[in-house]
């Protein structure tokens, strides 16, 4: 989810409070940065993690999705991502809506500091294995013009068995989804039931175990 500190329309909390009204279990919020405004968008997102962590009945995750950044700096990054607190590291792959830099999507398969690598297009067969070794979660997006690949994506996904996750990429209100509706997408992405329930309510609690959160 993207909060006001990128290109969302609602304070953290808000976006926190709204999902613990759905009945969130855990939420991520992963602003967009680059080296401009990395330290600032993480140092905000773990400040008020620890108010929410205190205060509200819901695991509140600070992330980061880094966005059109030259490939090569992804390692390093990513890296300081890490240092600086975020929990979760998303990459901004290679979807058909935005002229994302051809190669990003395989750095960021290379990268052992990447947790989910969204929306990645056209991704090929070998780029995927190699998010599946590095435990790099591939996604099938609900949100309009990332999710014209899903297909894609869950058929080379599944040759390879890579992990997969549906994923908002929310960034207003309207862009919340329930597990039904997350269930729909993975369905309409072409996996079967098993695989979809395993893309919905599976990966997500690896994820969180894999981040050290659960």
């Amino acid at each position: 989810m993207h909060s006001l500190l990128s290109d969302g329309v609602l304070l953290p909390s808000e976006l926190v409070r709204r999902a613990q009204a759905l009945d969130y279990k855990a939420v991520a919020i992963t602003d967009h940065a680059d080296a401009s405004n990395l330290d600032q968008i993480i140092k905000r997102l773990v400040n008020v993690a620890e108010s929410i962590r205190k205060h509200m009945d819901i695991l509140f995750i600070p992330g980061v999705e880094l966005t059109h950044i030259p490939p090569k700096t992804i390692p390093n990054l990513a890296s300081q991502a890490r240092k600086l607190g975020a929990k979760l590291v998303v990459m901004h792959g290679e979807t058909l809506m935005e002229p994302v830099v051809q190669g990003t999507n395989r750095a960021a398969v290379d990268c052992p500091h990447i947790d989910i690598l969204a929306h990645p297009g056209f991704i090929t067969e070998d780029e995927a294995e190699k998010a599946k070794k590095n435990e790099i979660y591939l996604e099938l997006s609900s949100h309009g013009g990332h999710c014209l690949t899903n297909g894609h994506v869950a058929k080379i996904a599944s040759a390879v068995n890579a992990h997969l996750l549906v994923n908002t990429d929310l960034h207003d209100p309207k862009d919340f989804i329930s597990q039904e509706a997350a269930f729909k997408v993975a369905v309409g992405s072409g996996l079967n039931e098993q695989d979809a329930v395993k893309t919905v309510r599976n990966n997500p609690d690896e994820v969180l175990k894999r981040i050290g959160v659960k």
